[in-house]
């Protein structure tokens, strides 16, 4: 069985390949309306999210939203974000300068991603998008998780992330990177 190119229906790659899949792999997927993203080489398909979980992504948006200067620019998934030939990642929210977009994705690191955690997507939210994201050096990384609800911060320091907040409920973290933001995670999901 073959994945079929929707562009070119006569082209097929091999189902599983048997190499790494890359970004010209995934621009082949089926537009089927699943998440698709890639970590070094290995394919990532999530379910659609929960409600607690958009509202926690809303919450994170609107706070970001509000403090971002004029040359930066807040957006939530489903937006493309490679940060290697082999990895095609889809923040649920990030920080970019207006610049580093192309119409279709962002061609680097963002310089704030955030996950909003879910069962689904925990191990990689935590584990290989936090690593990636570091490797890649982007400058901020945010975990929140709505069941909680806490939110964990980590700041690019001499190359590795630094976790720089961890609160819960009403607990406020005053962040700085990639700008001045006050967040309260008990605010994310009401």
């Amino acid at each position: 069985m073959g994945l079929v190119d929707p562009v070119q229906d006569d082209y097929t790659v091999p189902w599983p390949p048997n190499r790494p899949l890359t970004r010209d792999d995934l621009d082949r997927m089926p537009h089927d309306g699943h998440r698709y993203e890639l970590v070094d080489g290995a394919l990532i398909m999530t379910p659609a999210p929960s409600r607690l979980h958009q509202r926690a992504v809303a919450a994170v948006y609107r706070a970001l939203f509000a403090a971002c200067p004029d040359e930066l620019e807040v957006l939530f998934a489903p937006l493309d974000v490679v940060i290697a030939p082999d990895t095609v990642i889809q923040p649920d929210v990030l920080v970019a300068r207006r610049d580093d977009f192309t119409e279709r994705d962002l061609p680097k690191a963002p310089l704030l991603a955030v996950e909003v955690l879910s069962p689904s997507t925990k191990r990689v939210d935590l584990m290989l998008k936090w690593s990636r994201l570091e490797a890649a050096g982007c400058p901020a990384y945010w975990v929140v998780d709505p069941d909680t609800p806490s939110l964990i911060a980590w700041e690019m320091r001499d190359g590795a992330y630094a976790q720089v907040a961890k609160v819960t409920g009403d607990e406020v973290a005053r962040l700085e990177v990639p700008f001045a933001v006050t967040v309260v995670p008990a605010d994310l999901t009401s």
